[in-house]
C-alpha cells in the first residue's frame, strides 16, 4: 500500500508540474495576442498591462525550476521520467522567453505611435503574429496530447514565419527608403517583426522538447533556416 501511495504521489506531481506549463503557456498566449492588438491600435495603456504581466511568467519559471529540482532530489527518477521532469525545465524557460518578446513588442509601442500610413504594415504584423500564435498553441496543445506524430507539422511551420519575415522585412526597408519620416517607426517595427520571428523559434523548441520527452530521442538540428534577410539588397534610387 505504501508502495502505491508513493506512486500516486509521484504522478500528482508530475501532473502538478504539467499544470504549471499549461498555465504559463496560456499566460504567454495572452501576452502575444495584447502586445499585438496594442501595437495595432497604438494601446499604451493595454501594453503597460502587457509589459507588468510579465512578471506572473518569471515567477512561473521560478516555481516550475524549484518544484522539478526538488522532485529530482526527492523521487532520483529514472529515464522517461527524469525525461519529463528535464523538458518541464526547458520548456518553462522557453515560454519565458516567448513573454520576454511579448513584452519587448509592448514597450516600443509608444515609439511607433498612431502612423495612418504604416497601415498596410500593421495587416502584415498582424498575419505574421497569427502565424507565430498559432504555432506555439499548436504545439501547447501537443504537449497536453502527446501527440508526436503531428511534431513535424508543428515545427515545419517555422519555414513559413520565416518566409513572412523575411517578406516583412524587405517591405519596411521599403518604406524607409520611400519617406525618411517612416526610418524611425519602421525601425521599431523591423524589431517587434524580429521579436515575432523569435517566438516562432521557441514553439519550435518546445516541439523538440517534447519530442525528446515522448520518444527518447532528438529530432535532427540540421534544418535550412528560411529566414533570407541577409540576402536582401537595397539599391538607392
Amino acid at each position: 500500500m505504501q508502495s502505491l501511495h508513493i506512486v500516486s504521489s509521484y504522478d500528482d506531481e508530475l501532473k502538478q508540474l504539467s499544470k504549471h506549463i499549461a498555465a504559463m503557456g496560456g499566460h504567454a498566449e495572452r501576452m502575444i495576442e495584447q502586445a499585438i492588438a496594442a501595437l495595432v491600435a497604438s494601446d499604451t495603456d493595454l501594453a503597460r498591462k502587457v509589459i507588468e504581466a510579465d512578471l506572473a511568467l518569471d515567477q512561473g519559471q521560478r516555481e516550475v525550476d524549484d518544484k522539478a529540482i526538488l522532485l529530482i532530489g526527492k523521487r532520483q527518477p529514472m529515464a522517461s521520467d527524469l525525461r519529463e521532469v528535464i523538458g518541464v525545465i526547458r520548456i518553462s524557460a522557453d515560454l519565458e522567453r516567448v513573454g520576454d518578446l511579448a513584452k519587448n513588442i509592448a514597450k516600443r509601442v509608444a515609439s511607433v505611435g498612431d502612423n495612418l500610413q504604416l497601415a498596410s504594415l500593421y495587416r502584415g504584423l498582424e498575419a505574421f503574429a497569427h502565424l507565430a500564435l498559432t504555432q506555439l498553441k499548436e504545439v501547447l496543445d501537443v504537449y497536453a496530447s502527446r501527440s508526436v506524430e503531428t511534431i513535424s507539422f508543428v515545427r515545419d511551420r517555422d519555414d513559413q514565419i520565416d518566409a513572412m519575415y523575411t517578406s516583412l522585412f524587405r517591405e519596411l526597408l521599403t518604406y524607409m527608403m520611400e519617406n525618411p519620416r517612416n526610418i524611425s517607426p519602421c525601425t521599431h517595427l523591423l524589431f517587434c517583426a524580429k521579436n515575432i520571428e523569435r517566438i516562432g523559434d521557441h514553439a519550435t523548441n518546445i516541439a523538440e522538447t517534447i519530442y525528446y520527452i515522448t520518444t527518447g530521442e532528438q529530432l535532427p538540428t540540421e534544418r535550412p533556416k528560411s529566414d533570407k534577410t541577409d540576402q536582401i539588397v537595397i539599391s538607392a534610387q
